[in-house]
């Protein structure tokens, strides 16, 4: 295994420099241009490079690590001046020699380039570019700044923000250096940020992307709902937020679901007290000067605007106001609409968002490295940029989005309402054998269908079975004989050879109180009760009484009973009709800051193209973030946790939104790095297979599933600490890491360079001693030594591999996660290995009786067996899973460890 870490590819991405960030710092200006200079000559052909390709680079951004003591330096490459677009390259400096090096340099870039002349003015691109996007009529554009090659133009009745525009070099698919207008324009209606590259001879986009990630949390969902009847679990652990007082004590409180609570299905509400950690946010929450006393006494401060947007227009919305007293401790009732609890739903958010400000300031998400803040208090860093969070918006449903230009410029948040989501069990029975409640579909929704559903006002009646008189009497399909029995109370009929429509009709011409329909064309096999729902038609006139659709398995003892002459008394209600707030869901705000976090980092924080390749892992790297900051000291590695349970109308222990739960238990979650490729089929929507490229998001869950085998791999080692500012466990170790990670990948980098990054970082941290640890995990997922990525723009070329480094190789040298017995090597032979089969221990001495047992990574028993082993001794794990194992040999004359991987 190579000890460097170098990284060399070509990449189509986006960058754009904020208006605020026209001056440069040359190389030549820099204390570390001989250090520079001198690595990228000696090893300029590990990256096929010529020295005219970095004779003309500037430092983006210089960024030192507290934690690691790394000096991160973002080099772009230019040619006469201009720079080509995204060509930055990560480079870390520790004691004054290059410790990191990630090459995103164009090769032999003289050779590439098409024109150095501008056939098409800054001024025109916007034009062409919001003719192109349909964004509108240009207005009143006018230039504001220039600089060398770039332009600050006003907002031109087409962007909510000005327009920076800059010339640039941009890579073309051919391979060539095409010159280009790179600008981004901020859509009016807040629903798209777009950064463009717009060819400056021809006019033709060659390049778009949205900064305002969409993360399609509720689309695909609602036709495989899985739903539990398990009541709501509360976890009661609460977390240890810091150690010591605010330096400003102002008074403040917050009613809001404290973490590690994730939504009102995890736990209550409670009351915080001056929550700001003193220092992240030395002020308090409502700062925005750094002089003492709160500057608002609204939902605003220096790292959040929290607002409503209920009418989706992007704005300046309504803030819940605590007064001067910084009170926000407003009354909740989730059986409303929405909008009648608007201040707990704006507190709240404004909580979660100064939460993942503060906890992972900690780990080196600061200002110098481009976190979200009015004023820099250490006045490092760009200002002017904290998160400007829209609640209740108004402009979609069932989503939530962050977009994250370059430093110095707001971020957007956007949490949305989640559609109402009928109730699963709107059937109770009341009396008799078969009391209880029952699963049942509403009626489908669209347009002339005036079929009603249950209403929150209970319907309860007796049960009778409808009688037509007809050959199926219990189909309704014509006028009811018996009519006086039906009056009054809740009709039961059959599915069967007439409309729906028909069929609730005669029964309520019965004088029925209400309609269950039973399904008897799919009997006793239809897990999916909610399929045939969507059959009801349309009704004229209007429907009066409620009707619902339940499963054959569950409707014919109701049928039987009746027939039997059986008395049931049933109730029909819908309890729960009212959109859901996705700023109550912790999960899901945390998860959106996070796309903040991972986009600032990577690459620098003037850089905000930097996760739009196809193997980026930003979904997973925001599932992650959501993750870490609701454990609780009572989690196990094998707990199931979904994500956006809340949410999306299902219980805590849900299967959310992913397509398994995150946990370690490689029964219920067995993906690995193979997984991402295009053609891997890995779950259904509505029956249908379901491919990555048609859930793009799963290629992140990827990631985030091994970075939760590698939280509880570190938790496991080190143990839980609740203290998430300044805890010292094996969560905290792992935060740690994983930024440190963000912040020496590569631009667009994918899973084995995220990989790497992760690994150097460990050595950065503690020189190696958790080498072991980290393979293990990776390893174990198909993230092994011989793992190969491919080029990350594309989704059809990843290699899993399941393979460890070699034990001698010198880089787990300091590793202290497993303990190796003391044994002469040559007097043993394990093999094969990796293996799917057997595994053979071949000795050349007899050393008697032996217990051989295996366990997984995380210490549990898999397999064990004893024998003889006096030659060769076999061990058959054709039905173990796949993944990382120590093989353990114990007797009176041996005692040995040794690791081996069933593929």
């Amino acid at each position: 295994m190579k000890k460097h870490y170098f990284y060399s590819f070509v990449f189509l991405s986006m960058f754009l420099m904020s208006a605020t960030m026209f001056s440069q710092n040359l190389l030549s200006n820099s204390k570390y241009q001989t250090i520079v200079e001198d690595y990228l000559k000696q090893n300029k052909n590990e990256f096929n490079l010529l020295e005219n390709d970095f004779n003309d680079i500037i430092i983006d951004k210089e960024v030192f690590s507290k934690s690691t003591k790394l000096t991160h330096l973002y080099l772009n490459q230019r040619y006469q001046g201009i720079e080509i677009f995204n060509a930055t390259s990560s480079l870390a400096i520790k004691d004054n020699s290059v410790f990191y090096y990630a090459n995103n340099f164009v090769a032999n870039v003289a050779s590439k380039i098409n024109s150095t002349s501008t056939q098409l003015s800054a001024e025109e691109a916007i034009f062409q570019v919001a003719s192109k996007l349909n964004l509108g009529r240009v207005t009143g554009l006018e230039n504001l700044e220039k600089e060398g090659f770039k332009y600050l133009f006003s907002k031109g009745g087409i962007s909510k923000n000005d327009i920076p525009v800059k010339l640039v070099f941009f890579l073309s698919e051919d391979n060539n250096l095409k010159l280009s207008w790179d600008l981004s324009i901020h859509t009016l209606d807040g629903q798209d940020w777009w950064s463009v590259r717009v060819d400056a001879l021809s006019g033709e986009i060659l390049d778009k992307t949205n900064w305002m990630i969409k993360c399609k949390f509720g689309e695909d969902h609602t036709s495989h709902r899985h739903y539990t009847t398990n009541d709501l679990e509360n976890k009661t652990s609460t977390f240890k937020l810091f150690n010591e007082e605010s330096f400003m004590v102002d008074g403040s409180q917050y009613n809001v679901f404290a973490l590690p609570v994730e939504s009102p299905n995890h736990g209550d509400r409670s009351i915080v007290s001056e929550p700001a950690d003193p220092v992240a946010s030395p002020y308090g929450w409502h700062d925005v000067n750094g002089f003492p006393g709160a500057d608002f006494t609204i939902t605003r401060g220096n790292n959040v605007l929290a607002r409503e947007d209920v009418n989706g227009n992007d704005g300046t919305g309504y803030s819940s106001d605590g007064t001067s007293a910084l009170n926000f401790d407003f009354p909740l009732n989730l059986n409303q609409e929405p909008i009648g609890y608007q201040d707990a739903s704006l507190t709240n958010l404004f909580y979660i968002n100064n939460m993942m400000h503060d906890i992972w300031y900690h780990y080196g998400f600061d200002e110098v490295s481009g976190n979200f803040q009015q004023k820099n208090y250490s006045n490092e860093g760009a200002e002017n940029d904290q998160v400007l969070a829209d609640g209740q918006d108004g402009s979609a449903l069932n989503n939530a989005n962050f977009g994250t230009p370059p430093d110095g410029t707001n971020p957007y948040m956007q949490m949305f309402l989640w559609s109402a989501s009928y109730d699963p069990e709107p059937l109770t029975i009341n009396t008799g054998a078969l009391a209880g409640s029952y699963l049942a579909a509403y009626p489908a929704e669209g347009a002339g269908n005036n079929i009603t559903g249950p209403s929150t006002t209970p319907v309860t009646a007796d049960l009778v079975l409808v009688n037509d008189g007809s050959t199926a009497p219990t189909e309704a399909c014509s006028a009811l004989v018996n009519w006086g029995q039906v009056s009054g109370k809740i009709a039961v009929i059959k599915r069967g050879n007439c409309s729906f429509v028909e069929k609730i009709q005669f029964a309520q011409n019965a004088g029925a109180v209400g309609v269950i329909m039973v399904n008897h064309n799919n009997p006793d096999n239809d897990p999916n009760y909610t399929e045939y729902v969507n059959m009801a038609g349309e009704s004229t006139p209007a429907f009066t009484i409620p009707s619902i659709f339940i499963n054959n398995a569950n409707g014919e003892p109701i049928i039987a009973a009746l027939q039997n002459g059986d008395v049931i008394n049933a109730t029909i209600v819908n309890t729960s009709i009212y959109e859901r707030d996705g700023s109550f869901d912790n999960g899901i705000v945390a998860h959106e800051y996070g796309h903040g976090i991972s986009n600032r980092l990577t690459g620098g924080a003037n850089n905000s193209g930097c996760l739009t390749n196809d193997e980026q892992m930003g979904e997973g790297w925001s599932d992650w973030f959501a993750l870490m900051v609701t454990m609780t000291s009572d989690d196990v590695a094998e707990d199931l946790r979904g994500i956006a349970t809340y949410a999306d109308g299902q219980t805590a222990s849900g299967i959310g939104i992913r397509p398994v739960q995150y946990t370690t238990n490689m029964s219920v979650n067995n993906y690995t790095y193979g997984a991402t490729n295009d053609d891997t089929v890995i779950g259904t929507i509505g029956g249908e297979p379901v491919g990555w490229n048609e859930i793009v998001h799963n290629v992140g869950f990827v990631w985030g599933t091994v970075l939760w085998d590698l939280t509880w791999a570190y938790i496991d080692k080190y143990g839980f600490d609740s203290d998430l500012y300044n805890g010292t466990g094996g969560n905290n170790k792992v935060m740690q890491i994983v930024i440190d990670g963000l912040k020496l990948q590569p631009c667009s980098p994918g899973f084995v360079q995220g990989r790497d990054a992760i690994l150097a970082a460990d050595m950065a941290l503690t020189g190696g001693e958790d080498q072991c640890l980290i393979w293990e995990v990776f390893a174990n997922r198909g993230l092994g030594v011989n793992a190969s990525q491919g080029f990350p723009t594309i989704m059809t070329d990843q290699v899993e591999d399941f393979t460890m480094p070699d034990e001698n190789d010198p880089s787990l040298a300091n590793c202290t996660t497993l303990s190796v017995g003391e044994f002469n090597q040559s007097n043993f032979k394990i093999y094969p290995n990796p293996t799917d089969n057997n595994i053979n221990i071949k000795v050349n001495k007899s050393f008697g009786n032996v217990k051989v047992t295996l366990f997984d990574i995380n210490g549990r028993k898999v397999l064990s067996q004893s024998g003889e082993l006096n030659n060769i001794m076999t061990l058959n794990v054709n039905n173990v899973q796949t993944g990382i194992y120590v093989l353990n040999i114990e007797g009176n004359n041996i005692s040995m460890n040794h690791k081996v991987i069933i593929k």
